[in-house]
């Protein structure tokens, strides 16, 4: 691994009135600016069959800045409002090398609220960060230390449904370091019952962190829905929602945090399957228990922490039949519901359905490399 790597490390801060109030107020300008270039982009492209360039984009904020009913984009930092035309600029590169969809608007109600900024838009001296625009420094929640002698290349504030606001500040932190090589390999079959089932046969069991708060947030969204829309109940309900989800989120990564980091140390070289969870959404049987498993995010946690400590991160073909082949003789069933958990090969072996799921690809991701 060359140099040190750049890690983000997050915390709740609470800001003062006129903090929230020039936040809140760079928050609807990035929002703004966003939407405008992905406007003018848009129209070109349709009405001349022309691309319009991050230059481009940014010479036009300056004349937005400049007209009577724009100008309000002047009382907050122009660095976050040049970062969204960068933003957008990467997700046009994104777009147009076929690995995501043509950017969309930002909406005010559903879209995140953030903010970035760069090294000349914030102070950072003695462990105190102070933002462009503004007197009085953060006061952060430091609930942990960050790297001796770290200094903040990027900060990004972002404030949550729920009301929370955090600041995320990106560090070169030279303690993650390559862990030593060991002589193990785990294939890793996700489901739903068990979260995951690893070929060592362990099951780890799926906490199910939405439904232990269904009955909470089904009663706090019957109010919210009860509330006349506009009225400041209705913004208290729609926070109390909030609230719910967050803790339910909050619950749900951390238990991903601490299952991906136990199979980056223990292991060399971890093997999942390649799952499109976007299209299993579209069973609406299973579409709520597989969105509370969150498969996505583990593997994006997977993925990132193998190439921090130099382990390897293998994924085998979605279209590999893992369940139904027998991982003592090879042979392949031709029909295994989904209800059937367990069953008997004719070389006389009876499967656990996950358990040989993870051994089939364990093998087949060894194979490959």
């Amino acid at each position: 691994m060359g140099g040190a790597v750049k890690r983000a490390y997050k915390y709740r801060f609470y800001p003062t009135v006129e903090q929230a109030e020039q936040l809140n107020r760079t928050f609807g300008c990035v929002r703004l600016v966003y939407n405008k270039a992905l406007e003018m982009r848009t129209r070109a492209y349709a009405t001349e069959r022309r691309t319009i360039s991050y230059a481009e984009s940014s010479a036009a904020l300056t004349e937005w800045k400049r007209t009577e009913n724009l100008a309000f984009l002047n009382e907050v930092s122009s660095v976050p409002l040049q970062q969204a035309l960068r933003h957008l600029q990467a997700a046009y590169a994104a777009f147009h090398a076929k690995r995501a969809r043509y950017p969309r608007f930002k909406s005010k109600r559903k879209s995140r609220a953030t903010a970035e900024y760069t090294r000349s838009a914030f102070r950072w001296r003695d462990g105190k960060l102070t933002l462009a625009k503004m007197d009085a420094s953060l006061d952060i929640a430091w609930s942990r230390p960050l790297p001796d002698g770290a200094i903040p290349s990027t900060v990004t504030v972002s404030r949550d449904a729920a009301g929370r606001w955090f600041v995320s500040l990106l560090v070169e932190d030279p303690t993650v370091q390559p862990l030593p090589p060991v002589d193990t390999a785990v294939g890793v079959d996700a489901g739903l019952t068990s979260l995951v089932t690893l070929s060592t046969g362990e099951k780890v069991t799926n906490p199910r962190h939405e439904r232990a708060d269904r009955r909470k947030l089904a009663k706090a969204q019957r109010d919210l829905a009860r509330k006349e829309k506009g009225s400041a109940n209705r913004a208290k309900a729609r926070v109390r929602v909030a609230r719910i989800y967050a803790r339910i989120a909050d619950r749900r990564r951390d238990h991903l945090h601490k299952l991906s980091t136990r199979l980056v140390r223990e292991t060399q070289t971890v093997v999942i399957e390649d799952l499109t969870v976007r299209n299993m959404l579209r069973n609406h049987r299973l579409a709520r228990a597989i969105s509370d498993a969150a498969w996505s995010e583990l593997r994006s946690m997977l993925e990132y922490k193998a190439a921090w400590y130099g382990r390897t991160l293998v994924a085998v073909g979605r279209w590999f039949p893992s369940s139904k082949l027998c991982s003592d003789c090879g042979r392949l069933t031709e029909s295994l519901p989904l209800r059937i958990r367990s069953w008997d090969c004719p070389c006389g072996v009876t499967h656990d359905r996950d358990v040989n799921a993870a051994r089939n690809l364990l093998a087949a991701g060894l194979a490959d490399r």
